[in-house]
């Protein structure tokens, strides 16, 4: 066992292949929609309104992602792989710095947005670093037993940049949570877009 994880259940062995979608997978998948928010926010024929939605969007998007992350990706990172540990420093250290920009963002003609999405740009690369290394000596079952707990910690996880928040275990595990129901609660009340799905859902009439 490399990453640190629950014990499997005393029937598994070496064979066990939990259910689920591996860390890696989920990744690879959320960086990719990641990529595609940050080039519709900076693209300059998107009207007003719709920019407004996709930064909504990308900043509940980027905001679960961290949270997930930091809660498990980066653990994992430092345990399996300890020569991993400076640049999880540095990353945690630029996720704080992701959430403070996409906070004080004024609204879709705010010139910051640029600087956003190259934050977003840099995060993807960054952090494809950081998952080689885990996937070669992560096992298929560590993966995705780590998939499993990433999902779980979306689910819960705020979506609005909280740059203040503690970015380690234990403590993100019990706050981060916290913040996610207030987050979600006001979301259900402004009506708020979070998930891309929310883009191509058509307004009522």
């Amino acid at each position: 066992m490399t990453v640190p994880l629950p014990p499997l259940p005393p029937a598994a062995d070496e064979a066990y292949r939990p259910g689920g979608r591996s860390l890696a997978d989920l990744v690879d998948a959320e960086h990719r929609q990641l990529l595609g928010l940050a080039d519709q926010v900076t693209d300059p024929d998107l009207a007003a309104e719709r920019r407004r939605e996709v930064i909504d969007v990308l900043t509940a998007a980027v905001s679960r992602h961290l949270s997930a992350e930091e809660q498990y990706l980066f653990p994992a990172a430092r345990a399996a792989v300890p020569a991993s540990a400076e640049l999880v420093d540095r990353e945690i250290e630029a996720d704080a710095a992701l959430l403070t920009a996409l906070k004080g963002l004024s609204g879709p003609d705010d010139p910051a947005l640029a600087e956003v999405a190259d934050r977003v740009r840099r995060h993807v690369s960054r952090v494809a670093a950081l998952m080689t290394p885990l996937r070669a000596v992560a096992t298929d079952a560590e993966l995705i037993r780590l998939g499993n707990r990433w999902q779980i910690a979306e689910e819960a996880a705020p979506t609005r940049p909280h740059p203040g928040t503690p970015a380690t275990p234990p403590w993100n595990k019990i706050v981060e949570p916290a913040v996610g129901v207030v987050d979600k609660l006001r979301d259900a009340v402004t009506g708020r877009r979070t998930q891309l799905a929310d883009l191509e859902r058509q307004p009522k009439t």
